[in-house]
C-alpha cells in the first residue's frame, strides 16, 4: 500500500490553489534573480544549501535565490533535511517510502536512497512520525515541483535540534559522511538541501547582529565553529542540526566553502523590527 503524506501547511504557510501557487513562486523567483549582484555570485554546480521555511510571504523570497537557479536540466534528486519541530519520534528520522502531496501534485521517495542511507548509517531510522506534521520539509516541495515541472525523487530526512551541543554535532558529522559517501557512489546527481530559520522573534537590530556571527562559520564549513557560536548567543536557529550535517557532506564530497546569497528578516515585510526572524539562503 502506497503510504500518502497529505500536505500540512498548504493555505497557511503557500497557496493552496495550483494557478495562484505557481504565481506566488514565479513572483519569488523572478524577485530573486532582478538581484545581480546576488546572482553573480551563484556557480552553476551546487552540490548543497541553506535555505529557510516560514511562510512565503515571509521567506519565500529568500529561498527562490537558491530555487532560481534550479531548472530542467538541474539534478532531480534532493536529499532535504529539516529540523524536527515536534521533537516526536526519533532523533534522525527517514522516511523511506511513500508519495508526498502538495497543491502542484505528487512527489515521491527515492526508497533506493532510502534504503541505502539507511544501512550505511546506524542513526539513521525510518520514523514516519516526526514527519507528519513537520513543516520545514514540506514548503520546499512547491518550489521544485515549480522549477523542475516533472518527476523528481528525494529523501526527507528531519533532526532534533533542541540542544546544539557535542552529542548533536558528533551525531550529525555521521550522518553527513554517510549521507556524502552514499551519493558519491550513486549514478544519479544529487543535491543536499537544509532548511533552517535563524533568529526567532527577537528584536531586527540582535538578529543581524547574531545571525551575522553564526552564518560566517557555515561560509567557512565549519561545523564545530557554527555550533560553538550558537551556544555562545544563546542563537535560536531552529535548523541547528540540518546545518552542520549538510556542512559535514558538503566537506566530505570535497567542497571548500559556502557563499551568503541573501539575508533578510521578517520586517522586511512585515515592517515589525521589535520581534523579527532571520532568514537565508546560503549555497555550497
Amino acid at each position: 500500500m502506497l503510504l500518502v503524506r497529505a500536505p500540512v501547511v498548504a493555505g497557511q504557510f503557500y497557496d493552496v490553489d495550483p494557478i495562484r501557487l505557481n504565481k506566488q513562486i514565479q513572483s519569488a523567483i523572478e524577485r530573486a534573480k532582478s538581484d545581480k549582484r546576488a546572482m553573480k555570485k551563484i556557480d552553476k554546480k551546487i552540490t548543497a544549501a541553506v535555505v529557510p521555511h516560514a511562510g512565503y510571504m515571509y521567506s519565500g523570497w529568500v529561498a527562490a535565490y537558491f530555487y532560481s537557479t534550479i531548472d530542467r536540466n538541474s539534478p532531480k534528486n534532493y536529499i532535504i533535511i529539516g529540523p524536527n519541530h515536534s521533537l516526536a519520534g526519533s532523533e534522525y528520522a527517514l522516511m523511506k517510502k511513500g508519495l508526498w502531496k502538495t497543491p502542484l501534485g505528487g512527489v515521491t521517495i527515492h526508497e533506493n536512497m532510502a534504503n541505502e542511507l539507511l544501512e550505511k548509517c546506524e542513526l539513521l531510522e525510518h520514523d514516519v512520525i516526526p514527519h507528519q506534521y513537520e513543516h520545514s520539509i514540506e514548503v520546499q516541495l512547491p518550489f521544485l515541483q515549480n522549477r523542475i515541472r516533472e518527476d523528481f525523487k528525494f529523501v526527507p530526512i528531519a533532526i532534533k535540534s533542541e540542544v546544539a551541543d557535542d552529542s548533536l554535532l558528533d551525531g550529525c558529522r555521521i550522518v553527513g559522511k554517510a549521507i556524502a559517501n552514499t551519493i558519491s557512489r550513486s549514478k544519479e546527481k544529487w543535491i543536499i538541501i537544509a532548511t533552517s530559520d535563524f533568529s526567532h522573534y527577537v528584536p531586527q537590530k540582535l538578529a543581524e547582529d547574531v545571525d551575522n556571527y553564526v552564518i560566517k562559520p557555515i561560509l567557512k564549513l565549519n561545523e564545530k565553529a557554527f555550533f560553538e557560536r550558537i551556544a555562545e548567543k544563546h542563537a535560536s536557529v531552529c535548523g541547528v542540526g540540518a546545518i552542520a550535517t549538510a556542512i559535514v557532506a558538503a566537506k566530505t564530497l570535497g567542497l571548500k566553502s559556502g557563499k551568503l546569497l541573501k539575508y533578510a528578516t521578517s520586517a522586511d515585510v512585515s515592517g515589525d523590527t521589535s520581534a523579527v526572524v532571520g532568514y537565508a539562503t546560503i549555497i555550497m
